[in-house]
């Protein structure tokens, strides 16, 4: 088989790298086509821990990767200002305390709070990451234990850029092949309609039986050729632009990304090792890109080290990710603003799905030698099955981001009051009822979130539900209260002891040790 990628970045290569590494042994050929006139929206990029299995299942050496790509460590996010102004908060990456008999440890700590229960203190207070992170503190989880004071997880915070030239790297020495050039033509099959190959602008014609869409915005094969179509989700997240500027590094590097609230949007703050990255993402019908680039540079932290850098975007997403002989992965397949860092995640959502649903090697190709056509045999099966889990990972995504925009108390700034009194999505209201019922989350098979994190943004939006869990009400005794204070002491020592981001990273990326984290 020979598989075809266009566009680089982020998409293109962590597709590449993941096919090649996991096809290895199998007849397959990969050829990647990218532009370097044309270029990479990268501007820097924060991360889900999901992040982390995906480098570990390629064999990435972790130390490695963070030299290269200027990697920070990263906790969660910090929101500020977006319930009410003054107010802040941090989604973390892990649970809340953990359960006592049975029961999530936020009922319990909702049926202290219903009860005003002295002493309970915050719920920021029984999750490890967020007490780290707002001392400026790291260390790794250790897997080997069942301490409260390690159930947490984390991702990277690096440069998208530096990140796709180091899995150029990986992939080209597992046989990848680049081709530079731009596309100038696409050629289908007439009697299946599937892609059989691409003209680039010096002439030369590739042919493949299989095409991955990473062009971006654009979706050259999946929107252009094959008409794919869009739904747009601007109703929901009506936020189209952005302008991102990098600054010099000031004051403690922190372990967690912060997302700062606007009066038309909001501002996010990424700390690297050699700079901060910084964005205003705003919804042009309420302020003017001139305004948002003031905006942005009157609140960076430290001297501009670029000219501030314009993008333009429609939330939504692809009607089909998988069309014909065509998968798009990356912004060629939708777009979610990056709220949550939720952008390289629906990559390697898409690249795992698609290794899970891979065509089969044989021969279900076949070539006519008139014309050369890729006569790709379609599993109804797998493609249908591939749109519907990716819709799902969207339309889930999509209500979260919109979660924190909808709980507000912003009555003098026109855009948050859009949001106050928009119709919500049938999903998000279902969920938010739920929540302000009885603290339920539903929970999800497909989806990027688990429950703790749906937890956080609720009381970190002042969505308090009016009971909690009713067993959480009957064991509410001194027993549960005990195991509470256990917990939080637990947690508060484990971040005291540990060293400041800063010096635990130089430790780490400058020594020749073993990874400190047990695998």
């Amino acid at each position: 088989m020979h598989l075809c990628i266009v566009g680089g970045g982020s998409a293109g290569w962590m597709t590449a790298a993941a096919l090649a590494k996991k096809f290895k042994n199998q007849p397959l050929t990969v050829t990647l086509i990218e532009s370097e006139e044309i270029g990479t929206v990268g501007v820097g990029e924060a991360t889900l821990p999901h992040i982390r299995f995906f480098n570990q299942t390629l064999g990435i050496d972790e130390r490695d990767f963070m030299r290269k790509t200027n990697a920070t460590f990263k906790l969660g996010i910090e929101f500020v200002n977006w319930g009410k102004n003054g107010q802040r908060y941090i989604h973390p990456f892990g649970d809340f305390g953990e359960q006592i008999d049975n029961v999530d440890f936020y009922q319990h700590w909702l049926a202290a709070k219903t009860n005003n229960i002295d002493g309970i203190g915050q719920l920021s207070d029984y999750a490890s990451g967020i007490v780290s992170a707002q001392t400026n503190k790291f260390k790794f989880p250790q897997t080997n234990t069942r301490s409260v004071a390690d159930a947490f997880g984390y991702a990277y915070q690096f440069d998208s850029n530096l990140y796709a030239k180091f899995l150029r790297d990986f992939s080209e020495k597992l046989g990848v092949t680049r081709v530079e050039g731009k596309i100038i033509d696409v050629k289908t099959c007439i009697t299946t309609g599937n892609i059989h190959s691409l003209i680039l602008e010096n002439g030369l014609s590739i042919c493949a039986d299989f095409f991955i869409d990473c062009s971006g915005f654009r979706g050259l094969l999946i929107e252009q050729t094959l008409k794919s179509g869009y739904q747009d989700w601007s109703k929901w997240l009506p936020c189209n632009r952005a302008i991102a500027v990098p600054c010099e590094n000031t004051g403690e590097l922190s372990p967690y990304t912060r997302a700062i609230a606007q009066e038309s949007g909001w501002i996010w703050r990424i700390p690297l090792q050699h700079r901060t990255g910084n964005g205003h993402v705003y919804c042009s019908d309420f302020i003017s890109d001139e305004d948002a680039k003031e905006t942005l540079l009157n609140q960076l932290a430290g001297k501009a080290l670029a000219e501030p850098k314009q993008l333009y975007f429609k939330t939504g997403r692809r009607n089909h990710f998988w069309k014909k002989n065509v998968v798009a992965i990356g912004l060629a397949a939708g777009f979610l603003e990056p709220l949550e860092s939720t952008s390289i995640d629906l990559i390697q959502t898409g690249i795992t799905k698609l290794i899970e649903m891979f065509p089969r090697f044989d021969n279900q190709y076949v070539r006519t030698n008139e014309n050369n056509d890729s006569r790709f045999v379609e599993n109804a099966f797998d493609s249908m099955e591939y749109n519907q889990q990716m819709s799902l990972e969207y339309a889930r995504i999509r209500d979260f981001l919109l979660l924190h925009y909808v709980a507000n108390d912003k009555s003098e700034s026109p855009m948050w009051r859009y949001f106050r009194e928009m119709e919500l999505p049938l999903s998000l209201q279902e969920k938010l009822n739920a929540w302000r019922h009885r603290g339920y989350i539903h929970r999800y098979e497909i989806g990027a979130f688990l429950p703790p994190s749906w937890v956080a943004v609720m009381l970190g939006q002042n969505i308090e539900p009016k009971n909690a869990d009713p067993r959480a009400q009957q064991m509410l005794d001194a027993k549960v209260l005990h195991k509470a204070q256990e917990m939080k002491h637990e947690i508060a020592k484990s971040a005291e002891a540990s060293s400041s981001h800063s010096s635990f990273l130089k430790q780490y990326i400058g020594a020749d040790k073993q990874p400190l984290l047990t695998k």
